[in-house]
């Protein structure tokens, strides 16, 4: 599958953000960083489950607001596996080092066999690889229609 390096879309099922997910992750390779943004109940976990699907990962994808990373391995041999990251809960302490409490993740060691998939982490975490996605759902107040904007940053770091 080409990669698109940005690009726009209308999704009016969770159905289509999951195939969303899908179809970005299939580009995916280790050392790579993925940034999901966008408020609560914006699809960013249902997105990171079709990004696992085109991975071919293990393990149930939830939300890993409370445990901060899950990694899940790759079925077969040789392949990324994905840490999904969601740091959330560390935006609700006003004093906290966030730079501190991501390096304490030790993310950047895992890039070297896996894909990192960061909710809530714009502004922080594109700094960990030089190859960054960065995905921004929104959904309006009076829909369930979710729009996705992407870009690949591939080179430069922000």
């Amino acid at each position: 599958m080409a990669e698109v390096l940005e690009g726009t879309a209308e999704l009016p099922t969770a159905v289509d953000t999951r195939a969303l997910g899908a179809r970005l992750g299939a580009d995916l390779r280790a050392g790579d960083v993925v940034v999901l943004s966008g408020p609560l109940g914006a699809g960013k976990t249902l997105l990171a489950k079709g990004i696992a699907e085109a991975m071919d990962v293990t393990g149930l994808v939830t939300s890993p607001t409370f445990v901060l990373a899950r990694v899940h391995p790759p079925v077969r041999p040789g392949a990324p596996a994905m840490v999904h990251v969601d740091v959330y809960r560390l935006l609700d302490h006003p004093g906290a080092d966030l730079l501190a409490e991501l390096d304490s993740l030790d993310l950047d060691a895992d890039l070297d066999d896996s894909v990192v998939v960061v909710e809530w982490g714009e502004g922080l975490v594109e700094r960990l690889s030089e190859r960054h996605l960065d995905v921004r759902l929104e959904r309006g107040s009076d829909t369930d229609v979710r729009v996705a904007t992407w870009r690949w940053y591939v080179g430069t770091t922000t």
